[in-house]
């Protein structure tokens, strides 16, 4: 596998977490109460996520200068 299998491959990994936080957080706030501290770590925890492919997608797809 190279490099570049290995990070589509963790990329995929990281969107279906991605999803999935989405789906526990819309579940969580439609029951209240809901424990405002587990929200926040669910929350911060979808950010990282979104930042992690963030930089995977920029590395798969390098900047071209025009």
């Amino acid at each position: 596998m190279n490099e570049q299998e290995i990070l589509k491959d963790r990329l995929a990994a990281l969107r279906v977490e991605h999803r999935d936080l989405d789906d526990i957080i819309a579940r969580l706030v439609e029951r209240p109460p809901y424990d405002q501290l587990q929200l926040q770590r669910l929350k911060k925890r979808k950010l990282m996520l979104k930042d992690q492919i963030a930089v995977i997608e920029s590395r798969l797809l390098p900047d071209i200068i025009a």
